[in-house]
């Protein structure tokens, strides 16, 4: 096709995607082959100006009013700014030749100062302040013409809806809405957990979130602000630079990025971009690049715009952190707790500056919803240090007769069974002390303290035990003898002594810690204890069913079916008997009788604070046995809360609802009753 079919396609191609991402809040395609088309489009325009059309999208930005929203008419327009994707040195150079040049500088003259910033990756906002107080919120839109999101912009905390100190008739702040990446995180696994949508990635959330047509959908969701320029301004006299219009904007109480700094000349603006990008990964939040701005306002105003975009400022942007790449399969992973993952094994695509082959698609679910197929193009992003996942599916692109993925009914590592309950969203693997997935976590919670209690079996010696093959189940470490634990890297003749000597002790335990020690999932110390009361033995435990279970206090379904599942599984029978047969024993567990007049019996503890010379295990421990319960949390049936030093917020929960409260002596005082 000839230039002006070419130009034709591109605005097309871009109005389509303009329309995806900033109307539909659902892009198609990363940034970074949108950017190509973009300057492809201004590449053709300005080597032959004759196909330069008025509704060309390179004249405007992109984006239109929704119908639900009201429109907001900018007096100052909300307009982008021109892009330098070399990531580097050139892009810095090439703006500051452009500055100089317009400035019409001598080579001689003083370099130019910059105020260098973030390119935050979010949703342009405008506040309306009059008189302190925040009236109007709107976004960009197209640059001319906004939406009126005034109730959901409230519903952000950092944002003031009153400024601090003489704050002038009228002040417009720009500034950018954004998702911090933890925000983002804990948002999407709450969402999984709920078997809910989740959301494609932070600057989605932050554009979605605001343009909710409820306020309390967008207020469910957690989002910041930075405040980084102005709209219009009235009754206040303008600061000479740029850098005095963030520390004014700061003094009145807006939030601004303290990743800012004045840059002299080319050289400190590439020193800024090579610093931030080195730490980039640390932030908090996501950016896409760096921007620099003359810092003098009146070189502003001499520099002027050009089009769509000023001349005074450019963003120089990073390495793409989304990119375009294909599956070609979908393995399934089992993590140390036995939570199986499908991961996309994909053709290798550089993003986020490394390659990246793997990408985590979560769950079962997150695959039926993104509709994942070997095969499929895909949109894989990388954020920081965080797994690369992919965001979605390119449909367009999908060949024909791929098939659905199907979750195996098996453990991929170790063929056990694996249980899914219908109110979560994760599958697991169901031979805790069998699968090699697991094995390391499993021996290290057989061997902790409040289980086995196997004292110098910590991280570096399951690795080695596991890694050189000693090891392979929990039965296993009451095989171990002392000349292959010597042969270990720092484990000399007397460690492994010591060793041996906690392992041979480990062997004489209680039925309690016995339960505990054997991973079972939704079993702590506390259910641990009340099923070796209720059942007194190993035997009636393991043949109990689902029936049976949920007759011990505090156990439900979802307790009574994590506990069926493990020991329906006969790898977890078979090392079970193996360890059985290591000579591990208990007495039988039967609790005795405890007296009805005891003022502890049947009533609710909650241990607070550090006791005086009562360590809290053993403050539990003398509870329990006189028939008290002890939980971790202060509610309306607590009965006691015991405090000691340094009592945190359950001491102020105990006051609120009118628990009674006790020290130390007080405690041994109702205990000795």
């Amino acid at each position: 096709m000839n230039a002006g079919e070419r130009a034709q396609y591109l605005r097309g191609e871009i109005e389509r995607h303009n329309h995806a991402y900033y109307v539909l809040d659902a892009p198609t395609i990363p940034d970074a082959e949108y950017d190509k088309l973009f300057r492809e489009l201004q590449a053709i325009e300005t080597e032959q100006p004759q196909l330069l059309t008025p509704d060309s999208p390179t004249q405007r930005v992109g984006g239109q009013t929704l119908a639900g929203f009201v429109a907001v008419r900018h007096a100052v327009p909300m307009l982008s700014i021109r892009t330098e994707t070399d990531t580097g040195p050139s892009g810095a150079r090439a703006f500051d030749g452009r500055v100089r040049k317009l400035l019409e500088l001598a080579d001689d003259a003083p370099p130019v100062a910059y105020q260098a910033e973030l390119k935050f990756d979010g949703l342009a906002i405008n506040l309306r302040y009059e008189h302190g107080a925040l009236v109007q919120a709107a976004t960009r839109g197209d640059g001319e013409t906004g939406e009126d999101v005034t109730q959901n912009i409230r519903t952000i905390h950092e944002i003031p809806l009153r400024l601090n100190g003489g704050a002038p008739a009228v002040l417009e702040v720009r500034g950018e809405v954004y998702m911090s990446r933890p925000d983002f995180e804990r948002y999407n696994e709450r969402q999984r957990l709920a078997g809910k949508a989740t959301l494609v990635n932070p600057r989605n959330g932050a554009a979605g979130s605001i343009r909710q047509l409820d306020p309390k959908l967008a207020a469910e969701r957690p989002l910041s602000f930075f405040a980084y320029g102005l709209g219009v301004v009235d009754g206040w006299p303008l600061p000479a630079t740029h850098a005095a219009v963030l520390d004014a904007l700061l003094a009145f109480g807006l939030p601004v990025c303290r990743e800012r700094a004045i840059a002299h000349g080319p050289d400190e603006l590439i020193a800024f971009h090579q610093r931030v990008l080195a730490g980039r990964n640390t932030l908090p939040f996501d950016i896409d690049g760096v921007v620099y701005k003359v810092n003098s306002l009146a070189l502003q105003r001499q520099l002027g715009f050009v089009s769509r975009e000023p001349r005074w400022a450019v963003a120089h942007k990073y390495p793409a952190e989304e990119a375009l790449t294909t599956v070609e399969a979908i393995d399934v992973q089992v993590g140390r707790t036995g939570a199986l993952t499908p991961v996309a094994r994909l053709a290798p695509v550089f993003v986020g500056g490394v390659t990246v082959t793997n990408a985590t698609l979560h769950n079962e679910d997150e695959v039926r919803r993104k509709d994942v197929r070997v095969g499929d193009t895909v949109v894989v992003r990388r954020a920081g240090d965080v797994i690369p996942e992919v965001v979605r599916v390119v449909p367009e692109r999908r060949p024909i007769l791929t098939a659905e993925f199907i979750m195996p009914k098996s453990c991929p590592a170790c063929a056990s069974a694996i249980e899914r309950p219908a109110e979560e969203a994760i599958a697991r693997c169901t031979a805790g002390l069998f699968c090699p997935a697991q094995r390391k976590q499993a021996l290290l919670h057989f061997a902790a303290r409040r289980a086995m209690d196997i004292e110098g079996l910590g991280d570096k010696l399951v690795e080695q035990l596991v890694d050189n093959g000693l090891v392979a189940t929990p039965a296993d470490i009451y095989k171990i003898g002392p000349e292959r634990l010597a042969g270990l890297e720092r484990m000399g003749m007397k460690s492994a002594t010591n060793l041996l000597a906690a392992i041979a002790r480990s062997r004489e335990t209680t039925l309690a810690r016995f339960i505990f020690s054997l991973g079972i999932r939704n079993v702590g110390e506390t259910t641990a204890r009340d099923l070796a009361r209720h059942f007194g033995n190993l035997e009636a435990l393991m043949a109990a069913d689902m029936t049976m279970l949920q007759t011990v206090p505090d156990v439900g379904p979802i307790v009574a079916s994590s506990v069926a599942g493990f020991f329906a599984e006969p790898h977890n029978r078979e090392v079970i008997a193996d360890l059985l047969a290591a000579g591990i024993a208990w007495p039988d567990e039967r609790p005795p009788m405890t007296s009805t007049n005891s003022a502890v019996a049947g009533k609710t503890f909650v241990l607070t604070g550090t006791l005086a010379d009562l360590p809290r295990d053993q403050a539990k421990a003398l509870i329990e046995a006189q028939g008290g319960k002890v939980t971790g949390s202060v509610s309306k049936k607590t009965d006691f809360v015991v405090a000691g030093s340094e009592a945190g917020s359950k001491l102020d929960q105990a006051q609120q609802l009118g628990v009674k409260i006790l020290d130390q002596n007080q405690l041994m005082e109702l205990l000795k009753s």
